[in-house]
Formats: C-alpha cells, sequence, structure tokens
C-alpha cells in the first residue's frame, strides 16, 4: 500500500483508467460499514453491471440517490454515480449550491465510520489537554513535515484528549520508525514528542523497549490509513491532512455532536 504524507486530500477522489479491460483507481483508506441495507432489484442490476464492466473492482454499498436519479455507488472504496444500465459512470463531488457543503464528501464520511471505542488505545500514547472531555486520534509520523504542521495547529486546540498512533511511512521516511521506537521509549512520551516537534531533538535510548509501533503499522493498513497526518473524530470520521486550527476546531465539535446523536439513536 502506497502512503503520502498530506497537508490535506479533499475527499477521496478516484481516477478512472480503462485499458484491455481493467480499472485502476486511486488508493483509498475508507472502511466500508457492515450491516447493508439489502439491496432492490434494480440496485442489484447495477452491481452485477459495475463488476462486470470493471473486473476485479470492488462494490460496496449501492442506494439510489436524490440527484438526477442517479445511483451512488462506494466504488473501490470512493464514491461514484451511474444511472441503473450503468450507461456513464460520473466521479466527482456533489455539492449544495446554497449550503455549498460537499455532499459527495458527507456521505462518504458516513459510510467510512469506524467506531471510536474499537481503537486499540493502547497502541496509542495519550495527551490530555484542558478537561479532557473531547477527544481525537492521529496517526502520525515524527518526520512527516505535515504531522509537524498539525502539531503547530493542535497547540490553540483545547479541551480535548488525544491518542497519538505512531505510524511511520518507511516509504518516504526510512528513518521514522526509528524515531518512533525512541520517542515511545521516553520515559514521559508526552514530553518527548512535544520537545521533537519544536527541536528536533530525541530522547536520549535505543528504542529497545516494548513497544507498538509494528502493530499500529497492521493496524493502519487494515484500517487503509495512507496519509499521515489522518485523524479520527469521536464519530469514528476519518480525515487525511493537516486541517487548520479553525477547521479542526469545527471537526471536533461537529464529531462530538455526531457522536452523540448516534448513541441517542442507539437507545
Amino acid at each position: 500500500m502506497t502512503r503520502v504524507c498530506a497537508s490535506r486530500v479533499f475527499g477521496l477522489a478516484m481516477a478512472f483508467a480503462v485499458a484491455a479491460g481493467a480499472l485502476f483507481a486511486t488508493a483509498a483508506f475508507a472502511q466500508t460499514s457492515a450491516g447493508a441495507a439489502p439491496l432492490t432489484a434494480e440496485a442489484a442490476t447495477v452491481k452485477r453491471l459495475l463488476e462486470e464492466k470493471f473486473k476485479g473492482a470492488k462494490v460496496g454499498s449501492i442506494s439510489k440517490s436524490p440527484y438526477f436519479g442517479l445511483y451512488e455507488v462506494l466504488f473501490d472504496e470512493s464514491l461514484v454515480y451511474t444511472d441503473a444500465k450503468v450507461t456513464y459512470v460520473l466521479v466527482g463531488n456533489v455539492y449544495d449550491a446554497a449550503t455549498k457543503k460537499n455532499l459527495t464528501d458527507a456521505k462518504l464520511r458516513s459510510l467510512s465510520r469506524v467506531a471510536f471505542a474499537s481503537l486499540p488505545l493502547n497502541l496509542a500514547f495519550k495527551k490530555v489537554k484542558g478537561n479532557g472531555q473531547r477527544k481525537l486520534a492521529v496517526f502520525s509520523d515524527p518526520d512527516c513535515p505535515y504531522c509537524a504542521r498539525l502539531e503547530q495547529e493542535l497547540k490553540s486546540i483545547d479541551n480535548v484528549t488525544i491518542y497519538t498512533f505512531l505510524y511511520p511511512i518507511d516509504q518516504l521516511h526510512p528513518d521514522a520508525a526509528r524515531k518512533s521506537r525512541i520517542l515511545w521509549c521516553a520515559p514521559d512520551i508526552v514530553k518527548a514528542w512535544d520537545a521533537f516537534f519544536e527541536s528536533g531533538v530525541l530522547p536520549t535510548n535505543n528504542g529497545d523497549c516494548d513497544n507498538p509501533v509494528a502493530a499500529t503499522n497492521v493496524l493502519g493498513q487494515k484500517m487503509k490509513v495512507n496519509a499521515t497526518p489522518t485523524l479520527v473524530f469521536a464519530d469514528g470520521s476519518i480525515v487525511p491532512g493537516a486541517l487548520p486550527a479553525e477547521q479542526l476546531e469545527a471537526e471536533i465539535k461537529q464529531g462530538e455532536a455526531e457522536a452523540a446523536r448516534l448513541a441517542a439513536a442507539k437507545k
């Protein structure tokens, strides 16, 4: 799996190229939701036609969209739109013209949620800011410049507990795994982490203590995390990139509100 160090990935856009019956799509990290409703007969036909026309493609959730009678399809873990006969496939984002909301991104995020409570937080280190009532998980690489940018943005965010998973990208940063192990083995990892991003100075140890770096790599691959930083909000929404502080605050508030709504709906 190819990973990137990203400032912000605006949607999980998929690029199509069809040659000799093959489909090539960009990698995405979404995890499809379980327990989908049974398909209607027409939706089942759409699924069959997509699988026939795009051999090897993974077709997930299918539902009738409110847009022009098109079907909305989780296709190789990106959202695409198609007609009932799969004559055309549209790739891109749909926006609400009045609110400017990216409806495609919102739908994909709802389909891509993970249960925050299911995250193995023992593999992360915890930093409590203010009352710590809100929560945020971050997959981060010590050598990723956008992770450093995120750390600066997080300075102005308060009343949140941040769980950081050390997720080095070996392809881009061959020394990041070593640094991750050394940071984890520090007597105070939160202090060592903050100091590293301030000065670049590592703690003095060999990084040979028990550490979760290998296990976090497996977790990230399972979740299809392919960018650092990647953020997981309280409602399980997954967003890649170093968001600016104002957007971070808005996303945290939205995640908390949606998590509360989902919890209340289960009662």
